[in-house]
């Protein structure tokens, strides 16, 4: 059987570069086609396949402006020319992945990190009210572009045999967006890799940790607002297009710290007090990677931190704490109450549901929907 993996880009090791690793590992003699790929960005079991990029790698500057490259992702991602021979179509897609045009008679499997979020559901969360810069004919022209995005979005759907979701709220997007119906497939998480010190606890320490790209739609500027109204330390992992804002935002006790490596993430997410999680997340794996290490999570009452955090009580001890609004105030009070009610979290819980999640587990089901689907 031959195969082909289709991504949008390959410019970082994030939540869905971890679930294409799954595939390259178990099919290595598989070919990758992708936008563009910066070499040397993603894991080794990426890197040693047979990667296939569209145009977008060889226009001047791509690499680190792609994104404003959407109106051109559409016809990058119908340009790549998958062989006559292949058999089975894997996108995995958050973006234009989903569009590749399959050769006749292959299944196609999309597993959908979402419908593009910035033409159909999430919008405003990407692009902020006209400004005098901006001015408002050019926000027109961006909507009009957005439309147009959409349009041919829906109606490249049924280049898809059978669509995967992450979770159910992305299973309602789709259902919503295309019309079409889909199976979930929890994301994978790497319980092996986080996991409680082996050698013992290690001693908590009084602050809190943001770990995400920093991203207008992430809303890390609630975390760094509530800690400064509240005179708490935050530690935030992670770097973007909003960096600049929140450190104009963060006062003496609020640490950007930059991306690190895994290994200095896992050591955060054992040290710290809490978690804060205020992104509306499609799944969301950092709250996941932080139960994993017997931490709590305070996240936001939306989205995929609903299907994987179990929210604590004095009657049933739970996983983390859940805010209603996204606003300063309501987080600041849920980190409050946190503290109050420390005694309502219980680690061996936290771990027991991160392993419900396990990459073992991903990889099991993953196999077993492609052999029953062939």
């Amino acid at each position: 059987m031959k195969i082909a993996l289709v991504h949008d880009w390959l410019t970082g090791m994030r939540g869905g570069e971890k679930c294409l690793q799954v595939l390259c590992r178990n099919f290595p003699n598989a070919q990758v086609y992708t936008l563009l790929h910066i070499p040397g960005t993603t894991s080794p079991d990426i890197e040693r396949m047979a990667i296939h990029t569209s145009f977008l790698q060889h226009l001047p500057g791509a690499k680190r402006y792609y994104r404003y490259l959407l109106p051109l992702m559409p016809a990058a991602i119908e340009r790549l020319n998958l062989p006559d021979d292949v058999d089975l179509v894997v996108s995995l897609s958050h973006a234009v992945a989903k569009s590749v045009r399959a050769p006749r008679g292959a299944i196609h499997v999309c597993y959908c990190f979402t419908p593009m979020r910035y033409a159909w559901h999430r919008r405003a969360d990407y692009f902020a009210a006209p400004t005098r810069l901006a001015g408002a004919p050019i926000a027109a022209v961006r909507e009009k572009i957005l439309d147009r995005i959409r349009r041919w979005d829906r109606a490249t759907s049924d280049r898809v045999t059978h669509f995967l979701a992450i979770s159910r709220t992305v299973q309602r997007r789709i259902e919503d967006s295309y019309g079409r119906p889909s199976q979930i497939l929890y994301p994978p998480v790497d319980t092996e890799f986080y996991a409680p010190d082996r050698e013992g606890p290690s001693a908590r320490e009084d602050y809190y940790l943001c770990v995400s790209a920093l991203a207008p739609y992430k809303r890390i500027d609630l975390a760094v607002q509530a800690c400064r109204r509240l005179g708490r330390r935050l530690v935030v992992i992670g770097a973007g297009p909003e960096q600049r804002r929140l450190k104009r935002l963060a006062g003496p006790m609020i640490e950007l710290a930059g991306w690190c490596s895994d290994e200095t993430i896992r050591q955060h997410f054992r040290r710290c007090r809490a978690v804060l999680f205020p992104a509306n997340e499609d799944f969301g794996i950092v709250p996941l990677e932080a139960q994993a290490c017997g931490t709590p999570v305070i996240a936001y009452r939306d989205g995929g931190a609903t299907e994987t955090i179990v929210g604590a009580t004095p009657l049933r001890p739970g996983t983390g704490w859940f805010f209603d609004r996204q606003t300063p105030d309501c987080l600041a009070r849920a980190i409050e109450e946190s503290e109050r009610t420390n005694g309502w979290f219980c680690p061996n819980r936290a771990r027991t549901q991160a392993e419900r999640f396990s990459t073992v587990r991903f990889e099991r089901e993953f196999l077993a929907y492609l052999n029953q689907t062939m």
